[in-house]
């Protein structure tokens, strides 16, 4: 049975999270709200999932994505438990836990980026 086609709210999740500067993070929430969909932070997951769990888990840097208090909820989609951690401290993302990044420092929010972020 051939996959499907990705959904048209898939794709403008992924364009969002390809917009995530290095040693940035942003949430499920920011991404939601920034298309439009409110509270659909759960079905912002279910469209990473489906990357962060193929082949090819870096053509869209889903490893960006965190809950709203900075926790990798996404860690055990990826290859190996640690890839999420791993990939943020070699972009410099400073963790305040073990599986919790410092949002303070490292939130970029989609609504507030530069048109040239976006470009």
């Amino acid at each position: 049975m051939a996959a499907s086609a990705p959904s048209d709210f898939f794709r403008r999740v992924w364009a969002v999270v390809a917009q995530v500067p290095r040693g940035r993070v942003t949430t499920y929430g920011h991404i939601a709200r920034h298309i439009g969909t409110g509270q659909s932070g759960m079905a912002v997951g279910w469209a990473l999932k489906a990357v962060a769990s193929s082949d090819d888990p870096l053509s869209v840097p889903c490893h960006r994505v965190v809950n709203r208090h900075g926790v990798l909820v996404g860690r055990r989609h990826f290859p190996t438990p640690d890839f999420m951690a791993e990939r943020l401290h070699a972009e410099g993302v400073a963790f305040v836990g073990d599986d919790q990044v410092d949002l303070a420092a490292h939130l970029w929010d989609p609504a507030e980026a530069s048109e040239a972020d976006l470009a």
